[in-house]
């Protein structure tokens, strides 16, 4: 199909006469339009033509199709470097709010995701023509592209006129027509891509998705060497937060399942939010696409998605018979649990199922960790098997998770004869901690293979340096945040207010015209917030917060329930508004850890709990895909939970890095040009 019905330089477009203009037009159109939209047509190109006569350089095109997408922009005309979107309401008296939208929205992908329209001017233009002129308004939306400019067509020559000292270099037809179209999609939209039995490579073709293709691959040659030589190995793939690791473990599942004709691999999670987000959504979209029951749905989507502890539960039941899978993917594998922390749920939770073992056999499984028992269970397989981790670095979080420390003292305890495959970036201090990388691999048969690591961010699709800002900010290494921010700040926002409404505000002037999902998240120990509104002990459900629409109040888009970093680990969305409470304060010039209890804060200690609230704040500082604001509370002096001095110092630090403050008064007309 072509991208456009029409498409010619305009003098050739001045020189074809209505009926042939039309006539291509109309041949095009697959879709056999009304009369109504036929008239529009003509009307198009006589006002198109009356206004275009002037200019003997430049193009226009007709109902461009987006790529993908699948929107069509009713015109575009290219004058030299300025790209005009026109949005046309043939007959319409009154310049509808909806049609402004559609056309800003085009802009704002074109801006985005059209590799051709990148750097360049790009104009949205509502034409009503049968409405009133109103007064010419010219204002900058965001970066490089305008907001909407109304008109009834009488002034559409001023308009472009007023855009002339910006015509730059000539955008050529063709190149522009056939430019790549690259939308990065959320994790809950590649995963519908990938569950409809495509791979990395139909998601984008951007640099960030040449990496995921390149860790997929180099997975699939090390299953593939296993499997030729009967052996068995693991490999540990890292990444910057948002790169695609969850996609990449998903990647590999399916592949193996298009290989064998049959599933051999499963992909486990212990990430309970993830797991019902992405199944609900897998299984709408089925639903939606198939017609299939939604209950059947969602049982299909079951088996493609599952919660490691039921994978861990079944293992218990035999102790000698291996899993039906050769290769299992393991996500977020650091959060495993260490062997205390695995026992007492044992203990606790699947007492019967123990009381059933032999006294040696039970005693062996309560003295293994979690990675020690997966493995075990990985190496009955007489012949082959493939473990893959994927690993975020600093994103274990929760009371018990063993980091990556612990995958690779059960390999060298128990199953030394393991191939160990690691990415070339798991010596970094995120990843092993204070342990040194030849401790950790000391006894092992390991080999790097640096297409493990995912470098570039697939979520922060406009910089990939957020994950150093965040890295920076949180080790309060001041002058290296500030440094980055300075690089980020135009093309990826990140603000700061001291008033609630004030920061839900900005988040809307920001997706205003734009379908974005945006919501409230805040550490779970962030009980104070509550005297602000923000109530993290109120649970919310993921699936709901991450799916519904707009007018559900259960929805993200409320900004009332707010998620936290056990409801958004490994999921994203567009722009986050963060609540940043006292218990990872600032004072005397470095972080302190806190939990509340009861009516004061009590210091947090205990080396792995600090970690765990750093890595918090760590996950809620990396969800957004286009941009955050901070809310820093100014505190009570009346309430010894709330003393203003737990939150004026990190608003000075916030300062120091030199983040942008938004008040009241200013935030109403921000735009990506106040940074």
């Amino acid at each position: 199909m072509c991208s456009a019905f029409y498409s010619n330089d305009i003098k050739t477009f001045l020189n074809q006469n209505e009926d042939e203009i039309f006539g291509i037009i109309a041949k095009n159109d697959e879709f056999d339009s009304a009369c109504k939209q036929k008239d529009a047509w003509i009307a198009q190109i006589r006002l198109l033509k009356n206004v275009l006569n002037r200019y003997s350089y430049g193009s226009v095109i007709f109902e461009y199709t987006i790529p993908r997408v699948g929107g069509r922009i009713d015109n575009v005309v290219l004058l030299d470097g300025t790209i005009f979107v026109l949005e046309f309401k043939v007959g319409n008296e009154v310049y509808a709010g909806s049609a402004a939208t559609q056309a800003r929205t085009y802009a704002i992908d074109l801006a985005n995701f059209h590799e051709e329209s990148h750097n360049k001017t790009i104009v949205p233009i509502l034409i009503a023509t049968d409405a009133s002129e109103c007064d010419l308004q010219i204002n900058k939306y965001k970066n490089n592209v305008y907001d909407v400019i109304y008109t009834n067509g009488n002034n559409l020559i001023k308009i472009f006129d007023k855009f002339k000292k910006l015509f730059s270099s000539q955008i050529q037809l063709d190149k522009w027509l056939n430019s790549r179209y690259v939308p990065i999609p959320t994790i809950i939209e590649a995963a519908e891509i990938l569950y409809n039995n495509h791979s990395v490579d139909d998601i984008s073709k951007n640099e960030a998705a040449e990496n995921l293709t390149k860790t997929s691959t180099a997975v699939q040659k090390i299953i593939e060497y296993s499997k030729q030589n009967h052996q068995k190995s693991i490999c540990f793939i890292t990444g910057v937060p948002g790169a695609g690791k969850t996609l990449a473990g998903l990647n590999i599942a399916i592949e193996n399942q298009k290989t064998t004709g049959k599933n051999y691999s499963c992909f486990l999670t212990g990430n309970q939010p993830l797991v019902s987000v992405l199944r609900e959504a897998l299984a709408r979209d089925d639903n939606k696409r198939t017609g299939i029951p939604i209950g059947e749905a969602r049982d299909n989507v079951k088996s493609f998605i599952q919660i490691i502890h039921h994978f861990r539960d079944e293992s218990l039941k035999n102790l000698d018979i291996p899993p039906v899978d050769n290769v299992v993917i393991f996500d977020e594998a650091q959060r495993a649990w260490q062997q205390a922390q695995l026992s007492n749920f044992m203990n606790e939770k699947k007492a019967a199922i123990l009381n059933k073992l032999p006294d040696d056999k039970r005693h062996k499984i309560l003295s293994m960790s979690e990675p020690e028992l997966l493995i075990e269970y990985m190496n009955r397989h007489q012949d082959w098997a493939v473990i893959v981790c994927l690993v975020g670095g600093g994103q274990d979080i929760n009371t018990g998770e063993a980091g990556i420390q612990e995958w690779f003292d059960s390999l060298r305890r128990s199953y030394p004869d393991w191939k160990v495959y690691v990415s070339n970036k798991i010596i970094e201090e995120e990843y092993v901690g204070n342990n040194s990388f030849d401790a950790l691999i000391e006894g092992l048969n390991c080999k790097t293979v640096g297409e493990l690591h995912l470098s570039i961010s697939l979520r922060s699709f406009r910089s990939e340096k957020v994950a150093n800002f965040v890295h920076h900010l949180l080790n309060n290494e001041k002058e290296q945040a500030a440094a980055i921010y300075q690089e980020i700040k135009k093309v990826y926002p990140i603000c700061m207010t001291r008033d609630l409404n004030t920061a839900k505000e900005w988040i809307k002037k920001q997706t205003e015209g734009k379908n974005c999902r945006y919501g409230l998240i805040a550490s779970s120990q962030a009980k104070r917030l509550r005297a602000e509104g923000i109530w993290v002990e109120y649970k919310c459900k993921p699936e709901k917060w991450f799916l519904e629409e707009k007018n559900d109040i259960k929805s993200s888009y409320f900004m009332e329930e707010v998620a936290t970093e056990f409801d958004i680990q490994g999921l994203e969305i567009d722009y986050a508004l963060v609540g940043w409470d006292a218990d990872y304060r600032y004072e005397n010039g470095h972080f302190e850890c806190y939990k509340p209890s009861g009516s004061k804060w009590q210091t947090i200690n205990k080396e792995d709990n600090r970690r765990y609230l750093k890595n918090a704040y760590r996950v809620l500082l990396t969800r957004a895909r286009e941009g955050f604001i901070i809310f820093v509370p100014k505190g009570d002096n009346s309430d010894n939970t709330r003393l203003c001095k737990y939150y004026d110092e990190l608003w000075e630090y916030l300062i120091d890095i030199g983040l942008y403050k938004i008040d009241k008064n200013h935030h109403q007309n921000l735009t990506h040009d106040d940074f």
